[in-house]
């Protein structure tokens, strides 16, 4: 089976990483020095996973367009949310058990909500890398939030551990995965049975949690 590479991204990173993106098409991350041959042989190796995920990108359904109006709901640590339209306030989203947001705004609401997703999940993620770095001795170097669409989370060669935003939309518990899988990459840089007993060790039920992102992940979004 021959699967065409659509994008090709060379970096210092010390694996190759496959993307199937949501219109099917393929991005592969390899290291500087890795052969095209050694690429292709890694993609051949990963051929039915990549057909498998691009029949499932297509069977999922497109999200209806946003609105930003009353009574539309927004996803916030996997609950959600309604969204209430003001007169005037100041921020001009503002967020107490549900969503409220300034009628003057609305033309850049989503602007107005992917800062405000942004704010949160620095916030809250930062803390949960924290939490599990401390109690289990892990030392990133930082953490940044991305708008990848298709990678939950990343750790760079020089130990930085980046995640989505759109990560902060799901339960408390998913998320603690991701950071998880994330810092163990710290120790061991690819998906080795090493690596997963590693993820195992510290978070038992990360297998249930993974499932629930491969099932849920596509309605992480605005």
């Amino acid at each position: 089976m021959q699967i065409q590479i659509d994008k090709l991204i060379r970096s210092k990173r010390r694996t190759i990483a496959l993307i199937v993106e949501r219109d099917g098409t393929l991005t592969v991350r390899a290291p500087m020095r890795v052969s095209h041959a050694m690429i292709e042989s890694f993609i051949q190796q990963k051929a039915d996973w990549i057909v498998r995920t691009r029949e499932r990108l297509k069977a999922i359904e497109p999200t209806p367009a946003r609105r930003y109006v009353d009574g539309e709901t927004f996803l916030f640590l996997g609950s959600f949310f309604d969204l209430k339209l003001v007169q005037s306030q100041r921020p001009a989203l503002q967020f107490d058990k549900g969503f409220t947001l300034s009628k003057n705004a609305q033309p850049k609401s989503e602007q107005y909500f992917t800062r405000w997703y942004k704010e949160r999940a620095y916030e809250i993620i930062s803390e949960r890398v924290r939490e599990y770095a401390q109690r289990y001795n892990f030392t990133p170097r930082q953490v940044k939030i991305s708008s990848a669409r298709t990678r939950w989370g990343s750790c760079s060669p020089d130990g930085t551990l980046n995640f989505t935003w759109k990560l902060i939309m799901s339960p408390l518990d998913v998320i603690d995965y991701v950071v998880v899988h994330e810092l163990s990459h710290l120790r061991v840089k690819n998906h080795s049975i090493k690596f997963w007993k590693l993820v195992e060790s510290i978070y038992p039920e990360y297998k249930k949690k993974r499932k629930w992102l491969r099932e849920n992940g596509d309605k992480l979004s605005l």
